[in-house]
């Protein structure tokens, strides 16, 4: 637990250590420009610090997807005020800051404490690692986004009608459009409840699944060559093999332009984004390593 919190409140100091970082950088790229792009910059810059800010200080699932949408952003953000005219000191201190916040942000540790946040009762949330395709299809998203986000709105400040226009609503039906899809990511986890454990992944999953405690038989590390079910959606890294004592139905996500597929297991991998943790969360409910 303690090793979760440190993590948590790392990502807190590394966030306000931020604004002493990137200021210099921010403020040398804004120096000499119109009144308000400037004003449009400072303001930018601090509602985003802010909203990061004030969700860190509440941990839930909603406040993970916006913490980790908005992170990173501060890399770019480093990036662009050291192309416009920032000194070299002051940008690789403020891309240098903004990297170790966003690494924070997206540890294990942190994604635990915020899914945990938003649990029910005696709910135990482990999440899980994202499926391999989202690794190269989330950048490829994202990257626009933050483009239009940061030059749009600036470029309507120094009336660039042109080309702040269209930025600006791209970037606004743009974020409409992923922060469902972002958050889903936020929302896939192992649940331990005393009756059992659910698998609530509606990336992977057509609906959530709950297994009865009793009719798990164990679970372990998955050995090379399982013939388990891979429920990880080919998550990078080790996964868990958790074997059943009778027969369970899964319903796969239906793919664009697909159908749903059921299958029946009895066993099926997972990938939590801390294996050994969740081995011995699941151990201590009472289901037996895999002999």
């Amino acid at each position: 637990m303690w090793v979760k919190q440190i993590a948590v409140w790392l990502f807190r100091v590394s966030w306000v250590a931020l604004v002493f970082a990137t200021g210099p950088a921010i403020g040398d790229a804004l120096d000499g420009r119109s009144r308000a792009v400037q004003i449009v910059g400072t303001i930018g810059t601090w509602a985003a610090w802010g909203v990061v800010m004030l969700v860190a200080l509440v941990p839930t699932t909603v406040s993970l997807t916006v913490l980790r949408t908005i992170t990173p952003g501060s890399i770019a953000v480093g990036g662009a005020a050291w192309g416009a005219g920032a000194s070299a000191t002051a940008g690789i201190v403020a891309v240098a800051f903004a990297a170790v916040a966003t690494l924070l942000a997206f540890s294990g540790d942190v994604g635990e404490t915020f899914a945990q946040g938003s649990a029910y009762g005696h709910e135990r949330r482990l999440p899980l690692r994202p499926p391999g395709p989202v690794l190269v299809v989330l950048p490829l998203t994202w990257a626009p986004l933050v483009a239009c986000v940061l030059i749009g709105p600036l470029a309507l400040a120094a009336r660039n009608w042109a080309v702040g226009a269209p930025l600006t609503a791209f970037a606004a039906g743009l974020a409409v459009v992923l922060a469902k899809r972002y958050h889903r990511l936020s929302k896939r986890w192992l649940v331990l409840v005393p009756a059992g454990i659910v698998l609530h992944d509606h990336l992977v999953l057509a609906e959530t699944n709950m297994v009865a405690k009793n009719t798990v038989g164990s679970a372990g590390l998955a050995l090379v060559g399982t013939e388990a079910a891979n429920l990880t959606g080919n998550a990078l890294g080790p996964v868990v093999e958790i074997r059943l004592r009778e027969l369970a139905t899964f319903v796969l996500a239906a793919p664009p332009r697909g159908q749903t597929k059921a299958l029946h297991v009895q066993s099926f991998l997972i990938s939590p984004t801390r294996p050994g943790r969740a081995l011995r969360e699941l151990h201590l409910l009472g289901i037996p390593p895999i002999a």
